[in-house]
């Protein structure tokens, strides 16, 4: 059985990002985009809320980048209350202007911007 790539929704932003040779990932069900070694957006694009473009980024960052960001939110799928991920919903009217500002932030280098993933562990074999 040959199993078919998904698509990247919103390539435009792998195109604004190209400057900074972005790595696309595929990752529960959405396609994470890493800039050297943070993980900075990740692109969703199902029938809900939080389909759009995610921004990682912490907590202590949310009010600066919510100037910038008006319609910023938490994502909702991890449930109530404030996420470190941050979601520009794709059916916002200013989805683009917004997505190809926060591609700009990224390759200005932004440190608000970006998330180090914590290394795998390694699996123990026991014997």
């Amino acid at each position: 059985m040959i199993k078919k790539k998904k698509t990247i929704p919103f390539e435009f932003v792998i195109e604004n990002l190209y400057a900074a040779n972005p790595v696309v990932k595929q990752m529960f069900g959405c396609h994470s985009i890493y800039v050297e070694d943070k993980i900075v957006l990740a692109l969703r694009d199902k029938d809900d809320e939080d389909s759009g473009v995610w921004i990682g980024t912490s907590k202590e960052h949310h009010q600066s980048l919510k100037k910038d960001f008006p319609n910023m939110r938490s994502i909702k799928i991890f449930g109530p209350g404030t996420s470190g991920w941050q979601v520009l919903y794709k059916e916002d009217t200013d989805f683009e202007t917004s997505v190809n500002k926060v591609c700009e932030l990224i390759l200005k280098g932004d440190e608000r911007i970006g998330k180090v993933p914590k290394p795998r562990s390694k699996k123990k074999i026991r014997i």
